[in-house]
């Protein structure tokens, strides 16, 4: 099935329009699957919050879609063991303790950071500059407070940068450890004003792979990282996030 511009959506019968779906990582997608990739962003961004129930005609008038690709995205989601599906109420976002989050950090490091500083020395200079976009994209929705878009962004960047490794097994890896992550502490970084120098890292790393400096890419991957897993060991609580 042919995805539709990253624009489109399909209208949910109440509620306000949401957030265009995504397309992430470069690849072509169904519409489900770009419901799915939308859902996983609120979910990584810590909106969708763990042990709550959530109905799928609820969430497809959040998002401005129909209830049935999001039914059959949340079903996806629970193969991944991101939400269980409770009977006659919908799906139940799942717990992801402080050691799971431990563990996917230090893999993405092991992948991420080599990988990414090879790249200051093989990647196309016209295919670096083509993800410019995205990382300004990045830095607009951490201006705006739009943590979902952030999370979107954030993921079509990384994912895209990855790609150009060459390696498609590794960026489905990398895609996994993502959406099992929970980003709780993304709304108090946003309201602290500290989530725009995050997001200005994903333009300081494309200067410093354009540049071809190599320690300059590693210092800016391990410092990134560094804070993305202060985000994840944020407790998790319904009523607030914690920073990094």
């Amino acid at each position: 099935m042919t995805a539709p511009p990253p624009s489109s959506r399909t209208p949910a019968a109440s509620g306000p329009p949401g957030p265009a779906l995504p397309v992430l990582g470069g690849r072509r997608s169904s519409y489900r699957e770009r419901v799915a990739d939308a859902l996983r962003a609120a979910l990584i961004a810590g909106e969708l919050r763990p042990g709550e129930v959530y109905s799928a005609p609820t969430l497809a008038a959040r998002f401005g879609v129909s209830a049935t690709p999001v039914r059959e995205a949340m079903l996806d989601l629970a193969k991944e063991g991101l939400v269980d599906a409770v009977p006659n109420k919908g799906f139940r976002v799942t717990e992801v303790s402080d050691r799971q989050l431990d563990e996917y950090t230090h893999v993405r490091a092991l992948i991420e950071i080599p990988t990414v500083v090879a790249l200051a020395t093989t990647a196309d200079p016209v295919s670096l500059e083509a993800l410019r976009p995205a990382a300004r994209e990045i830095v607009a929705a951490a201006v705006a407070g739009d943590l979902i878009a952030y999370v979107e962004a954030d993921t079509r960047f990384h994912l895209g940068l990855l790609a150009l490794a060459g390696n498609g097994h590794l960026v489905e890896v990398v895609r996994g450890l993502r959406g099992r992550a929970r980003l709780y502490g993304l709304t108090a970084l946003s309201a602290s004003g500290r989530l725009l120098a995050s997001a200005q890292e994903h333009l300081e790393l494309l200067d410093a792979l354009s540049a071809r400096d190599e320690e300059a890419v590693r210092e800016v991957m391990t410092r990134h990282l560094g804070h993305v897993r202060g985000l994840w060991a944020s407790p998790a609580s319904p009523a607030s996030s914690a920073p990094e």
